[in-house]
Formats: structure tokens, C-alpha cells, sequence
């Protein structure tokens, strides 16, 4: 089975790159932007239609997630136009598609852990331009295509959470995290191993689903965990949000329920601090 992953020079490409070797029913072609760069749509409808792959799985996006609030013409076109030029070129060329979105698609304002159903209505550009991308995938391939909603996602591999807290926990003797932001983090490598154990998974069904580690916690606990594993002596203060001001404006409440993507594929759902104890281990 022939599977096309973009994105493959960011985050999760690499950890992608980095699980191949676990599925060897799988041929993974990895594509970087120089291969296939979601903004040209020639480019894309050209290289897919060569390769003919039985699956895309779009690791491509634009993250940054406060930028994008100057930026939302870039966001909406990588984010929102080119994953729906993407889908046509799937549907064209009968490839199944996965997607990764993010709980930003959410306001935030939850209390229990959200569900695929529940109403979406992001409160930054950031999530603005990802749920137009879910949007398009749903009216122009909903039959054929996986969308993954994700969270705090972060790796050995590009600039992450885990890799801020290391670096500014050996420069400084104490720092201030925020502890009213509540979610799950995702640890990409756990992500990969999902994402593609959905392609060998003996059923297809299409449709919008969670996943991250499981576990509920606050930044502030994160960067605790972070501390204690890596063993520097760094002070951890927590802050609210208002002292702790940023372009964008973050979801209070970014837990999502991922029973649905058990249930459904099988994927295993590690805790979120073993995951972080297996990290740490590669930095």
C-alpha cells in the first residue's frame, strides 16, 4: 500500500519518518514543501497524479499560531484553500485522505472533555483557518477522508513546548508558566503510529476524530513534569494568562475525548507522562 505524507520536512513528517520502519505493509513516500508545496496547486495535483498513492496524510500546516493573527491570508490559504485543493486531488485520483486539524476549532469554553460533535467556533485566525481546511475536506470528500484533531503536540524533532521549557530551564533560575489553560499533550510519535496504523486498519470509515495522550493537565503542570524528568533545578512559578498576555488568544479547555478513535481504529492512546518520560529520552 502506497502512502503519500506531506509535510514531511516539519513536526510530525519527521516523527512520521521516524515510526515508518513499524509498518512494512506500508510504502511511505515523504514529501517536503520542495516536493510538493500545498500552495502550488499544480504542483499537487501533478505529483499525486504521478504517484498515485492509496493515501495522503496531510502533515502540512501552518502553526504559528500568534503570527497568524497578522498573517490569516497565509493561514487560510495553507491551511483552509490548499487542503481543499487537496482533497479534489484525492477524490480525482481515489486516494483516501487524513487530515490533521487541532482543538482550536474549539472555543475553549468547555467542561467536559469535547466530542467530535461537538459545536465548533474558534476565537483566533489560527483555528479560523484549520476549520475552513475540515470544512472543505467535509464538502468536497467527506466519504473518503479522516480528519484528526489534535493537541499540544510536541517531539524530539522542530520548536515545541518541551523543547522551550529545556532550553529556558538550564538559561534561567526561575520562570513563570500559565496553570489556567487545561488540556492533553500529544507526544507526535504516538500521533504517527496512529495516523498510520488507520491505514492498515482492515475497515475505513470516514469522519472527524480526537486524538492525544490521555490525561488532564495545565501548562503549568507540564513544565513541572518537564523539571522533575530532565532533573534541573529551575523554579517553576504559576501565572495566569492575563500576566502572561499573547497575540493570540489561547482555548482555557483543550481536553478532547478520544474514544471515538479507540474504538473505531484501535489506536492506542498512551498516558501523557510516559509518553514525556519516552521524549525525554531522545533530547
Amino acid at each position: 500500500m502506497k502512502i503519500v505524507v506531506t509535510g514531511a520536512n516539519g513536526q510530525l513528517g519527521k516523527c512520521m519518518q521516524d515510526v515508518a520502519s513499524n509498518f512494512p505493509a506500508l510504502q511511505c513516500i515523504f514529501l517536503g514543501r520542495e516536493h510538493c508545496d500545498l500552495q502550488q496547486f499544480g504542483m499537487v495535483s501533478q505529483v499525486l497524479q504521478a504517484l498515485k498513492p492509496d493515501w495522503v496524510i496531510n502533515a502540512a500546516a501552518y502553526t504559528a499560531v500568534d503570527k497568524a493573527e497578522q498573517e490569516t491570508q497565509a493561514a487560510d490559504l495553507i491551511n483552509g484553500e490548499a487542503v481543499g485543493h487537496l482533497a479534489k486531488v484525492c477524490k480525482d485520483i481515489a486516494a483516501k485522505l487524513i487530515h490533521v486539524s487541532t482543538d482550536y476549532v474549539f472555543d475553549g469554553t468547555a467542561t467536559q472533555p469535547y466530542v467530535e460533535t461537538d459545536a465548533v467556533h474558534p476565537v483566533g485566525a489560527y483555528g479560523k483557518s484549520k476549520l475552513i481546511g475540515e470544512q472543505l475536506i467535509q464538502q468536497l470528500y467527506a466519504d473518503g477522508a479522516v480528519i484528526v484533531r489534535t493537541s499540544w503536540v510536541y517531539s524530539r524533532h522542530g520548536a515545541n513546548f518541551v523543547k522551550t521549557m529545556l532550553r529556558l530551564m538550564k538559561e534561567k533560575e526561575s520562570i513563570g508558566v500559565v496553570n489556567d489553560q487545561l488540556g492533553s499533550p500529544t507526544y507526535a510519535i504516538d500521533l504517527a503510529n496512529a495516523l498510520l496504523s488507520i491505514c492498515q486498519h482492515p475497515k475505513f470509515v470516514p469522519g472527524i476524530f480526537h486524538y492525544s495522550n490521555s490525561g488532564i493537565i495545565s501548562w503549568y503542570d507540564f513544565a513541572v513534569a518537564i523539571r522533575e524528568i530532565s532533573g534541573l533545578n529551575c523554579k517553576v512559578n504559576a501565572i495566569t494568562t492575563a500576566e502572561f498576555p499573547t497575540p493570540a488568544k489561547r482555548p482555557e479547555w483543550s481536553v478532547l475525548n478520544c474514544n471515538k478513535i479507540q474504538t473505531t481504529y484501535g489506536c492506542a492512546i498512551p498516558e501523557w507522562k510516559a509518553s514525556l518520560q519516552q521524549c525525554m529520552t531522545l533530547l
